[in-house]
């Protein structure tokens, strides 16, 4: 394996001193008198090599730029309302302000029409312009993220990444512990028979649920007689109506994408929330809702800015890459989970 290109390799191929390639990645050309000719003659040997500076050794030097970046896979980047992503984001930029940090937000990856979003556009890492990143999302591109990790370019995780563990730091939600609660409160309600509504697309945090829901269910005796996964839009009454059939007195609601869906079908066939069926949701329900659903509160404010706080700990040596951290989930009792008739 071929070592990596240094700084007096660049100076060689750009034909300048190394102390100009050193003005021109800390961005000091104007102060140094140095002309837009010779700052691109360096930046073209850069590209040329794929220099990557060692952003660790900078930061434990001190010699940061106070750049946070924040980078999501997802399609579309979570700054409206209708994202679940708000919320986190909304964690991520008062921590970064209270720790007197500016945010850039990578968004240039999700212009319309454009291949699916990557780190590594044209082959360069588009990150590193940041001290370090958050980096957040359901789909995973792990080969990117072991790239970065490649690299040296320290970034924390948002939500728990079984491959993505071994690399850069993660925090999370305790989402086992949460279930495993509801799961407790439903059997001190007196259910005995529950049932599972997931949705299709099996992301880690969901899996995580779905595990502990299972695991604590067979250690309170409760049986699990309906499971479903399904998008929104899909369910109807014939599955209303398999659910009941099957003797279940309580169901258990995965994300709360379903509740109002499941609201409308159970209105309209007659079916009251909680006498007949009682409803426990493991999400964040949101404001926007017409029940006072019973579900766990994810801290997702507060899982941003502690992603934020994690990221500082390593970019200051004080915190080692393989931390993990998971934050206790609340819970709202809400109206909808009663005892069985």
């Amino acid at each position: 394996m071929s070592p990596s290109p240094r700084q007096r390799d660049i100076a060689k191929l750009a034909g300048v001193s190394q102390t100009t390639v050193s003005l021109v990645l800390n961005g000091r050309t104007a102060e140094h008198g140095i002309n837009k000719e010779t700052e691109q003659k360096v930046l073209t040997a850069i590209r040329e090599l794929g220099y990557v500076p060692n952003i660790t050794a900078r930061a434990l030097r001190k010699r940061r730029n106070g750049l946070i970046g924040v980078h999501t896979f997802e399609r579309l980047f979570p700054t409206s309302k209708e994202s679940y992503y708000e919320e986190f984001m909304i964690g991520i930029e008062r921590q970064a302000i209270s720790s007197g940090q500016d945010l850039v937000l990578f968004t240039s990856m999700h212009q319309e029409g454009s291949a699916d979003p990557s780190i590594f556009r044209e082959g360069q890492n588009r990150l590193r312009i940041a001290d370090g990143a958050i980096i957040l999302g359901f789909d995973q591109h792990d080969d990117e993220l072991a790239r970065l990790a490649a690299e040296g370019f320290p970034f924390v995780f948002i939500g728990r990444r079984e491959k993505a563990a071994t690399l850069m730091p993660y925090v999370t939600a305790d989402y086992h512990t949460a279930v495993t609660g509801v799961v407790s409160r439903v059997h001190e309600h007196g259910h005995r028979r529950a049932a599972y509504l997931g949705l299709r697309i099996r992301a880690e945090p969901r899996i995580e649920r779905h595990d502990a829901f299972v695991a604590a269910c067979a250690a309170t005796g409760t049986a699990i007689v309906e499971e479903t996964s399904a998008d929104p839009g899909e369910l109807d009454r014939a599955w209303l109506e398999r659910v009941l059939g099957a003797g279940a007195t309580v169901l258990v609601v995965e994300s709360a994408t379903h509740l109002e869906e499941l609201a409308a079908i159970c209105a309209g066939a007659g079916v009251p929330i909680p006498e007949r069926l009682s409803v426990v949701g493991l999400d964040t329900a949101g404001g926007d809702t017409a029940h006072a659903w019973t579900h766990v509160t994810v801290p997702l404010r507060a899982i941003g800015a502690r992603a934020v706080e994690i990221l500082l700990d390593v970019l200051d040596g004080r915190r080692e890459l393989t931390h993990h951290e998971r934050l206790a989930c609340g819970f709202e009792p809400g109206a909808t989970l009663a005892r069985p008739l």
